[in-house]
C-alpha cells in the first residue's frame, strides 16, 4: 500500500479542499435568526438560550481508506450533536463531495427543532464524509463508513446517538453502519441506525416516510385555507425521493401535478402530467433529462414562479428568495425539502398573503418514522403497516393543530408558530434539565 500524490484536479480537491472563514450568512446563522426571533418573543432568558443556540458537540475524524488502486485516502468525517434536551440524539448520515461542517450545524440543529414540533423525544445530531460517491466504488465507499463509524464508537448508540439516511447515506449505508456497531459491541444494535431495510428491521414507509408525512399536512393546509382537497393543481420542484414519491402520492389521491422538475429543469402543463409515466422514465434513467410527454420544458426557476394552487419546493434550499419571491402565483407553498424559501422570503410571501407550511412541520413525517423505527427495534416488535400509517397520521395532525394553536393566538405566521413551538419544547427540557457544573 502507498501513499501518491493525487494527479486529478477533482481528486484533490475532494481530499484537500480549503476552509473558507465563517461569516453571518452561512447555513448555521441563516436558519438560526427566524429561531432567534422565536425566543425573543417567548420571553425565553438569553443566558439560557445561549446554551440552547449552540451545538453541544462538534466531533471532526481521519478517515483513511486503501483505495482499489492500492493507494491511501484520507477522507474527513463529521458528527455534530445540537441538543439532547429531549433525549438521545437522531441525526442524518450524509455523503457529499462538498460537504461542509456549518451546513451539518444547521442540520443538526433543524433535526432538534423538527423532533420538538411533531413531540418526539429525541435530540438533534448530523454528521458525514466528505466524498464523492460517483467517483468511488462501492467498496470504497463502504471502507469510509465502516471507518467512520468506528472512530465514533464512543459516541453512538441506541440510547446516545442515532443514525438516520441521508444524501447517498441509503439503506445500504445504515446496514453498513449496524454492522460496524454490532461486531464492536458483540451484538446486534438494531436501534443504532433508522432507515434500514426492512429484512434488518427496518420499519415499513422509511423510504417515503417525509413525502407521507408532507402529504397529510398538505390535507390540511387545505382544509385550513379552504381549497380544494380534490383536483388542486401542485408544482413539485424536485423527483428525488421526497418530491418523486409526493408527486405519486398527489396523483393517486387525485390531484392535479402541473409541473415537476429535476436538477436538469422543469417540465409545465397547466392541465397535468403523467406523473407515473414520468417516474418510470426517471427510474430506468436516473433523470427526466430528454423525459418524452406533454408538457412545455423549463428551467428550475421558472417552475416555482408558474400559476399554481400549490407548490411544493422538495429538492433544495433557498429556491425561493427575495430576487424571485414576488413572482410566485401559488396560493399556498408547503416545503417539502429544508429551507427552500429563505427567512426573507417567506415575509415577502406573508405580505402578499400565501401562507407557507415550513419545513420543520412539513418535511417531519422522516423524524417521526425514524422514532419508529427505533421504538419498533427496542421492542423487538415490528408494527403492521396500517399501524405504522395511521400512528404517522396522528403525529402530523397534532403536530398541525400545535402549531396552528400559536399561530391564531399569537397573530403571526406559519412559520414563526412552529420556531415557538419548537423552542418553546426544547427550553422547557433544558430548564428541567438544569446546567451541570
Amino acid at each position: 500500500m502507498t501513499l501518491q500524490p493525487f494527479q486529478v484536479e477533482e481528486d484533490f480537491d475532494e481530499l484537500l479542499p480549503s476552509t473558507p472563514l465563517l461569516d453571518d450568512e452561512t447555513p448555521f446563522a441563516t436558519m438560526m435568526s427566524s429561531f432567534d426571533e422565536a425566543a425573543d418573543l417567548l420571553g425565553i432568558d438569553p443566558g439560557a438560550y445561549a446554551i440552547l443556540r449552540k451545538p453541544d458537540k462538534e466531533v471532526t475524524v481521519a478517515i483513511p481508506v486503501e483505495l482499489d488502486d492500492g493507494t491511501l485516502a484520507v477522507f474527513d468525517g463529521y458528527r455534530v450533536q445540537h441538543n439532547a434536551g429531549l433525549g438521545p440524539f437522531l441525526g442524518p448520515l450524509r455523503l457529499a463531495k462538498g460537504l461542509k461542517l456549518d451546513e451539518l450545524r444547521a442540520l443538526a440543529a433543524w433535526m432538534t427543532w423538527k423532533c420538538a414540533v411533531v413531540n418526539v423525544p429525541l435530540g438533534g445530531a448530523a454528521g458525514g464524509i466528505r466524498i464523492n460517491v460517483q467517483h468511488r466504488s462501492a467498496r470504497e465507499v463502504e471502507k469510509a463508513v465502516r471507518r467512520y463509524t468506528a472512530a465514533l464508537l464512543d459516541l453512538v448508540g441506541d440510547d446516545r446517538d442515532i443514525f438516520a439516511p441521508d444524501a447517498a447515506g441509503d439503506e445500504q449505508v445504515m446496514a453498513w453502519v449496524l454492522d460496524t456497531v454490532s461486531l464492536h459491541e458483540r451484538s446486534t444494535t438494531n436501534a443504532v441506525v433508522t432507515g434500514k431495510p426492512t429484512a434488518m428491521g427496518g420499519t415499513f414507509f422509511h423510504e417515503d416516510s417525509v413525502a407521507r408525512g408532507a402529504m397529510a399536512i398538505l390535507a390540511l393546509a387545505l382544509e385550513r385555507f379552504k381549497m380544494p382537497q380534490r383536483d388542486a393543481a401542485v408544482i413539485v420542484q424536485g423527483a428525488g425521493t421526497v418530491g418523486g414519491n409526493v408527486a405519486r402520492q398527489l396523483e393517486e389521491v387525485g390531484h392535479r401535478v402541473v409541473g415537476l422538475s429535476d436538477v436538469h429543469g422543469g417540465f409545465y402543463n397547466a392541465s397535468g402530467l403523467d406523473v407515473e409515466q414520468m417516474m418510470r422514465w426517471r427510474d430506468e434513467h436516473g433523470t427526466l433529462r430528454n423525459c418524452p410527454g406533454e408538457f412545455d420544458p423549463v428551467s428550475n426557476e421558472e417552475l416555482v414562479c408558474l400559476p399554481c394552487d400549490v407548490l411544493m419546493p422538495c429538492a433544495v434550499a433557498n429556491v425561493v428568495h427575495s430576487r424571485n419571491a414576488r413572482k410566485v402565483e401559488a396560493r399556498l407553498v408547503v416545503e417539502g425539502a429544508h429551507g427552500p424559501v429563505s427567512t426573507r422570503a417567506d415575509r415577502i410571501l406573508g405580505d402578499m398573503g400565501i401562507p407557507v407550511v415550513p419545513d420543520i412541520l412539513a418535511n417531519a413525517g422522516g423524524v417521526v418514522v425514524n422514532y419508529f423505527e427505533w421504538v419498533q427495534n427496542r421492542m423487538g416488535y415490528a408494527w403492521l403497516q396500517d399501524v405504522v400509517d395511521k400512528r404517522l397520521r396522528r403525529f402530523m395532525t397534532e403536530a398541525w393543530r400545535d402549531v396552528t394553536k400559536i399561530a391564531d393566538e399569537r397573530d403571526v405566521r406559519l412559520r414563526m408558530a412552529a420556531n415557538m413551538l419548537a423552542v418553546e419544547r426544547v427550553s422547557r427540557a433544558d430548564a428541567l434539565r438544569g446546567v451541570f457544573a
